[in-house]
């Protein structure tokens, strides 16, 4: 597979470090992208966006890449105010991420 999709349920802190970890060892074996599906996110923090940034450098250092779908116009602009949004590429909908990761 060229990618595989974490859906994030609820809120993203700190504390979902481990879950998100997790989650990302399960799925990243011989895939060349991960893609967050944020559209059951609820509520994310400034320990949520420091999780994106350590799940930004875990992908990158497998040589994978990082997309994001499903976020809402607030997570959106909070990305681009970070600056994530130049190294997490954001897109409207799954397909278009998946095309994206097979390209």
């Amino acid at each position: 597979a060229d990618a595989a999709i974490l859906r994030i349920h609820g809120d993203v802190t700190g504390d979902s470090e481990r879950a998100l970890m997790d989650a990302y060892a399960a799925a990243s074996p011989g895939v060349r992208a991960i893609v967050l599906d944020f559209a059951d996110l609820e509520y994310m923090n400034s320990g949520g966006i420091g999780l994106l940034v350590t799940l930004l450098v875990r992908v990158q250092r497998a040589g994978q890449r990082l997309h994001a779908i499903g976020l809402s116009e607030h997570y959106r602009q909070i990305l681009a105010l970070t600056r994530l949004d130049e190294a997490i590429e954001v897109h409207d909908d799954e397909s278009a991420a998946l095309a994206a990761a097979s390209a």
